[in-house]
């Protein structure tokens, strides 16, 4: 095959937006397996040790275990919430009869609502949730977060929604299917690429949500993002403690990616061969 010279420009670009990908993740990585000396000195080898990812897990001044635990119940609770409710409310939008007004008008705020800085969110929050005793609770950082992802996941349910089969609903409706049924035992299997992308995409971002978790949550339930801050106080900033947390941090996106690869790829490839 002959190779054009606008085929080597694009990989040429592909990958140096790999490069740039690439070596910050690894030289935090890398960061994590050296001393503070180490680090700070500058040094281009050195020998790799584990004092900083010991310190993390089982120094008795850090509560990382907890805060991972933490940021697993608020991403897995939060995911779930956002992606039952954005399939519901992508099958309303799109499969009910709703003025063509309304429907435009509710997605037009939804996109407007994401572009909002979660940080200007924060207070009002605080102030909401101490008022009805959700301050410093699991349920007020979901509800969160949920608030703060829910618009792309009912974005990206809708296309899945809309692609799904009329003549499959038409029937089903015919043999006397209720909704519920053939929510669950239609929809939810024909859309369930799109419920990985979208579970994918509200994890990580919930995962990685720091803002908002700082100012809603304390010592008991701080999320990771919290816990790697913590590490930068006054007087010292822990500098390979924050970057062997941060790789510990990666470990349930990695998974989460490899194990819904194939749904993702299925997901994005829909509707290309006929």
């Amino acid at each position: 095959m002959k190779i054009l010279p606008r085929d080597l420009a694009i990989h040429a670009a592909l990958m140096a937006c790999a490069v740039a990908v690439l070596v910050p993740f690894l030289w935090v990585v890398a960061a994590g397996f050296r001393t503070q000396i180490s680090l700070l000195s500058g040094d281009w080898w050195f020998t790799p040790t584990l004092f900083a990812f010991r310190d993390v897990l089982f120094s008795k001044t850090s509560d990382f275990i907890l805060n991972f635990r933490n940021s697993l119940v608020v991403g897995i609770t939060s995911t779930v919430v956002c992606l039952v409710v954005a399939t519901l409310a992508a099958w309303s939008l799109h499969r009910m009869r709703w003025p063509g007004w309304v429907i435009h008008l509710f997605l037009g705020w939804a996109l407007v609502f994401h572009m909002i800085p979660p940080i200007t969110l924060a207070g009002a929050w605080f102030t909401m949730f101490r008022a009805v005793g959700l301050d410093n609770s699991f349920i007020g950082i979901v509800l969160a977060h949920v608030t703060l992802n829910l618009p792309m996941a009912i974005w990206l349910m809708g296309v899945f929604v809309r692609e799904v089969p009329d003549e499959l609903v038409q029937a089903a409706l015919i043999d006397g299917a209720t909704t519920p049924t053939i929510l669950s035992r239609i929809v939810v299997p024909l859309v369930a690429p799109g419920l990985a992308a979208a579970g994918v995409l509200v994890f990580v971002f919930s995962w990685n949500e720091f803002a908002v978790s700082l100012n809603l949550s304390m010592k008991q339930t701080a999320t990771v993002p919290v816990a790697i801050a913590k590490f930068a106080q006054d007087f010292e900033i822990q500098h390979t403690q924050m970057a062997a947390s941060a790789a510990l941090s990666i470990i349930p996106a990695v998974i989460l990616l490899l194990v819904g690869q194939r749904f993702i790829v299925k997901g994005l490839t829909a509707g290309a061969v006929k």
